[in-house]
């Protein structure tokens, strides 16, 4: 055997070669499955008699448009399927010959082109499908096309998988268990798998000299195939003949522009709706992530609303049995005047716990109803901070503290709300004076500090554990106790705090060691005017 018929040559590379040869083009396989149908359209709305040499992938989708030609053309016309492997062959022609009984109403013009066949008369007479099947070593195994020739439209629409793509040795190694012949047919299939993913190299020509060179090239694989697959050479001599007369009628005109136009058309339309349907899945995309994350955030609402309505119970149960055993002792007939003093002490005491974290729950729904609602206006500590902490005077003063603020009047003016304000100031200095022993200090300063105005709160108390100061926020949590004291308190004073400061923009940070006291520094951003003329006016 001649080394001349041993191997063929990439359809490809004789398209490039060609004297008039075509642009190559980067295309995505959706690109390509769109140029490929646009053909078939023409060739079907246009009954126009043809003969087709296809490779194209193995997916369903792919494989749909050939069935779709042969249940959709009405005119006589000739398909040669091209193959990887006898298994692929007997496959294709059983899978299409089960659905063509009206397309293909002989069965004997389903074959395989080992059998000698009188291509000819089957070309010309009636519909025949055949399926080739590639040398092993085919260079053809890397390319797709779709070559149809026809009195009135011919053309080539070619793609070429870059050696680049090409799997590593790792990736088509067979196991040593695997079949004699596993590995060249578990290397088409992942090359074809990552085809599926990588743009190919394509050409699309109506050219006679490209369509010639490239046809040779074709011719040539056939007979390469026939030569190692048949037991005889006479099924090649037929094909390879009978190629030549339809080759030299397909390209006896030129392409009808008519014809042409109405492939360009038909490309138009399908990108158009390529890029239509890759947009909406984009938006669908984008919806369906913008959707799950706003399920992610309402799904974690309920379950920490869960949790509050959880642990609100919790806390109410709380001072509600501390009275109801208290009430119940007090009805002991043996009671003395000491224990009905400490047990009426506990009701007091527990009353006020309730009544605070009542209060309490009821500023955090108002500061929920008011987020959306409500506008942030210039605010004055100097008119603030004095009231608050001369109402704080009596109660320091009975523990033995001592209690000022410094507050200077030129400070500029914060963006937030003399409720709020208020609110910040009563929460923070409240707790100060609570966790700070007899003879202790507590000092509210105040200084502008860039755009944010600092109010400072420092006590010379308990102070806070370090493993609890990341704590102190949460609801509920009561960190710092008084020795021999409960500190009471519905442990939400913090947390409303907090919530304040976000809202108007501003942060609120703490600084503590054990017996050494805490300092909570609450920021503020200084109040900016609505735009006028363009500038921002300032206030203070």
């Amino acid at each position: 055997m001649s080394s001349s018929i041993t191997q063929d040559v990439s359809l490809y590379e004789l398209a490039l070669q060609s004297e008039e040869s075509p642009a190559p083009l980067q295309v995505s396989p959706a690109t390509l499955k769109s140029i490929v149908s646009s053909a078939i359209d023409v060739l079907i709305e246009q009954k126009l008699p043809a003969t087709l040499w296809i490779k194209l992938p193995r997916d369903d989708v792919w494989q749909a448009e050939i069935k779709r030609y042969c249940e959709s053309a009405q005119v006589p016309h000739t398909l040669y399927l091209f193959r990887t492997s006898k298994d692929e062959v007997l496959s294709a022609t059983s899978a299409i010959a089960n659905g063509q009984g009206e397309a293909y109403p002989n069965q004997d013009l389903l074959r395989n082109a080992e059998e000698a066949v009188d291509f000819s008369a089957v070309s010309h007479s009636s519909s025949a499908l055949v399926t080739l099947q590639l040398a092993a070593e085919s260079q053809l195994k890397r390319e797709y096309f779709l070559f149809f020739l026809s009195p009135q439209f011919s053309g080539l629409v070619l793609a070429h998988r870059p050696r680049s793509l090409r799997p590593t040795k790792s990736e088509t190694a067979t196991p040593t268990n695997a079949p004699k012949g596993g590995t060249a047919e578990k290397a088409t299939t992942e090359e074809e798998g990552l085809e599926k993913k990588q743009p190919l190299l394509a050409c699309c020509s109506f050219n006679p000299t490209t369509l010639q060179q490239v046809f040779s090239g074709i011719k040539q694989a056939v007979t390469v195939t026939q030569t190692l697959h048949s037991e005889s050479a006479i099924a090649a001599s037929h094909l390879v003949g009978s190629w030549d007369q339809l080759l030299q009628q397909g390209l006896a005109q030129p392409v009808d522009s008519n014809l042409f136009s109405r492939f360009l058309t038909k490309q138009v339309q399908r990108q158009e709706e390529v890029w239509h349907r890759s947009t909406i899945y984009r938006k669908q995309a984008e919806s369906a992530e913008t959707l799950q994350v706003q399920n992610e955030e309402l799904l974690n609402a309920l379950r920490l609303k869960d949790e509050f309505l959880s642990t609100v119970g919790q806390e109410l149960r709380t001072p509600l049995t501390n009275m109801k055993t208290a009430l119940t002792l007090l009805n002991s007939p043996s009671l003395k005047p000491a224990q009905r003093q400490r047990y009426m002490q506990v009701l007091s005491t527990e009353c006020d716990r309730q009544g605070s974290l009542i209060a309490s729950l009821l500023d955090l729904v108002q500061l929920d109803r008011e987020i959306e609602n409500s506008t942030m206006q210039p605010v004055s500590l100097a008119e603030i901070v004095p009231g608050v902490v001369s109402t704080y005077q009596p109660l320091a003063q009975e523990k033995g503290i001592m209690l000022a603020y410094t507050v200077p009047e030129e400070l500029p003016l914060v963006s937030c709300l003399s409720a709020w304000l208020k609110q910040i100031v009563i929460n923070l200095l409240h707790n100060g004076i609570k966790f700070t022993p007899k003879s202790g200090q507590v000092w509210v300063r105040a200084k502008q500090q860039g755009d944010y105005v600092q109010l400072e709160f420092r006590d010379t108390g308990i102070g806070i554990p370090t493993s609890e100061i990341p704590k102190i926020f949460d609801r509920f949590y009561r960190a710092r106790h008084v020795a021999g004291e409960d500190p009471g308190g519905a442990g939400l004073g913090l947390t409303i705090v907090q919530q304040i400061l976000l809202r108007c923009g501003g942060s609120v940070s703490v600084k503590s060691k054990l017996s050494e006291g805490s300092t909570f520094n609450v920021l503020l951003p200084i109040y900016r005017a609505p735009m006028e003329g363009g500038k921002m006016r300032d206030e203070g």
